[in-house]
């Protein structure tokens, strides 16, 4: 019975449009679930209880505290299937608490960091290889894109001619983004060389779409070659982007690049910026006010 709930829970989460990354660890959640249940000889979904739950999160092969919050999010969304749908009496998942994780302070690279690498892929941007590499790394550190919605771009979906740029993001939302002129400039050479009108945008030596790893083994040649000791990985080129537009433009534009529904969301992404926090420090009414003691 476990394995039908599971298979019709997933079929569920398909239907309401979950994001495949959403399904994959919600199907891997389950599967360990399965796994646990079977350790402690537990047969029945209706024999599990409220302890059985916090076992599972805590302690099955010693989780780390993100795993430990995907289990606690997997089993709230499972239960409250199989309650709605009446194959348990109630949702015995809602008493379980998300981990507290520390908040980090995010890296980035900083204007003299990035302008190095825009140095050297531009040097390298005499063939369609280089100019690919260079449009990559121009996206990812001057929009944020993620790299699943880099590597899902088509050639349909950049408008060179009003500078505009279509994306699918997580959930299969779509949005436009503005261009900026420099890199309509370099994805015009580059289509110019590649010479298609048509599939995906980026592309492996393969001619297919270019892959996770492809993009990793770019940015771990980079960081040897131009010296930057930052790991170079797709997360910091969004936090560089966030953070120097913030910079520029405020949390609400940032907000809209990055395509965050909640602007706390880009609150975790955003430095903050500290041109308007000196100006605003020097308007402060008593900053200019001289302490009497001291006279």
């Amino acid at each position: 019975m476990l394995h039908r709930a599971i298979q019709d829970f997933l079929g569920y989460c398909r239907l309401a449009d979950f994001s495949h990354r959403s399904l994959q660890a919600l199907a891997s959640r389950l599967n360990e679930f399965t796994a646990f249940l079977k350790s402690q000889h537990i047969r029945s979904i209706q024999k599990v209880s409220y302890l059985d739950l916090v076992a599972f999160v805590a302690d099955f092969n010693n989780p780390s505290i993100h795993v430990r919050k995907s289990r606690v999010w997997t089993l709230r969304q499972f239960y409250h299937f199989l309650a709605v749908h009446h194959k348990v009496a109630e949702n015995i998942a809602t008493g379980l608490a998300y981990p507290k994780i520390e908040k980090t302070v995010p890296q980035f690279l900083t204007q003299q960091e990035y302008n190095r690498l825009i140095r050297y892929f531009s040097t390298r941007a005499n063939d369609l290889w280089g100019l690919r590499n260079l449009i990559i790394v121009l996206l990812l550190g001057t929009l944020g894109l993620r790299t699943t919605t880099l590597r899902m771009i088509d050639v349909s979906d950049v408008d060179r001619r009003y500078g505009l740029l279509w994306v699918r993001e997580k959930g299969r939302r779509q949005r436009s983004l503005i261009l900026p002129k420099p890199i309509c400039q370099i994805i015009h050479r580059y289509l110019k060389v590649l010479g298609s009108n048509h599939g995906p945008l980026l592309i492996s030596k393969r001619r297919k779409r270019i892959s996770q790893r492809a993009l990793q083994d770019i940015f771990r040649k980079a960081a040897g070659r131009t010296g930057i000791k930052k790991n170079l990985h797709p997360r910091l080129f969004r936090h560089t982007a966030a953070t120097h537009l913030n910079r520029v433009a405020g949390i609400e534009v940032t907000q809209h690049v990055l395509g965050h529904a909640r602007q706390a969301n880009t609150l975790k992404y955003a430095h903050l910026n500290p041109d308007k926090y000196a100006l605003y420090m020097k308007r402060h009414p008593y900053m200019q006010k001289e302490v009497p003691c001291l006279h």
